[in-house]
């Protein structure tokens, strides 16, 4: 992707994108799930009768059990959305600064692939991933109340606006556009050289076309170091973004230091393993549908 030289049509990227993100999301759902779940437990107050959960697979099975399959998809509206929203924003941004800063011989450097993955994650994260992601963690938050009082995406929206205003989905948007950022700054350039390398071993040009399993290898490898260098900047945006937030915060800087304190350093990597799988597979998953589809697309030029 980034290592071609040809200048990417920006209709096709956002249309491209869309698919790939929209299919990434309903996928790998129930891995964003149980992140999420962990990470309200990680210095949040349980619910009246919510069980402590002693891991990712615990949460599944206790998920599971008293809430059926389902309910391992509580919040999926919100996020299979936004995904396709912010897959679609995101590579088309990229794209477009990849264009801007590509050299005279139409070569992007990775650390220039890292400055347009950089303002790409950072306009998703403004335009896209912090409503989305707000609402669904209230809703999966708000799903474990002895009581719930949201009914669904649309009324949950509706309420969370009503009660608290357009501020209400936009809580949490400097963590957010933090770790979007870094996350899409990390994952791309690192997509990128993994792709090159593996041209390189595969003895063919980086302008070839790359077959499905590469391009799948290379963004899940892309997705393994993105997690675990971006991993304490989720953990404060998922607290930052919990039903009791406002109560126990107040402000990004204080929930971090009050998540260390009180749990200690290791817990800023908190879901990271229920996160590692859905990286791993939504990197895969969505530079190869991204490929795809855009190779696709081009038959209609």
């Amino acid at each position: 992707m980034a290592s071609g030289k040809e200048k990417k049509d920006p209709a096709f990227s956002l249309i491209a994108g869309t698919i790939a993100g929209g299919v990434e999301g309903v996928i790998t759902y129930p891995t964003e799930y149980v992140k999420t779940r962990l990470q309200l437990q990680a210095g949040g107050k349980l619910q009246p009768g919510e069980p402590r959960f002693k891991g990712p697979i615990d949460c599944l099975f206790q998920t599971y059990k008293t809430r059926g399959f389902f309910g391992i998809y509580t919040g999926v509206g919100a996020l299979a959305i936004g995904n396709a929203a912010k897959a679609g924003v995101r590579f088309l941004t990229y794209d477009q600064i990849a264009n801007l800063l590509r050299d005279k011989d139409g070569k992007l450097s990775g650390i220039r692939s890292l400055l347009a993955g950089l303002g790409a994650g950072m306009t998703e994260a403004a335009l896209v991933v912090t409503p989305s992601e707000t609402i669904k963690t209230k809703l999966i938050h708000d799903k474990n109340a002895p009581s719930p009082k949201y009914n669904g995406l649309v009324h949950g929206t509706r309420m969370i606006i009503k009660e608290e205003g357009l501020s209400g989905i936009y809580r949490g948007v400097g963590p957010v556009m933090a770790r979007q950022g870094a996350n899409s700054a990390v994952r791309f350039s690192c997509y990128s050289t993994f792709r090159s390398w593996l041209q390189q071993l595969r003895g063919k040009g980086e302008n070839a076309p790359m077959p499905s399993a590469y391009t799948f290898l290379a963004g899940a490898m892309a997705g393994i170091v993105t997690v675990y260098t971006t991993m304490p900047l989720d953990v404060v945006k998922t607290r930052m973004q919990g039903l009791d937030a406002k109560d126990l915060y107040k402000n990004s800087v204080d929930c971090l230091v009050k998540v260390v304190r009180e749990n200690g350093i290791l817990s800023l990597w908190k879901g990271s393993t229920p996160r590692l799988a859905r990286l791993i597979f939504s990197g895969g998953i969505v530079f190869t549908v991204y490929e795809n589809v855009y190779a696709g697309l081009t038959v209609f030029k």
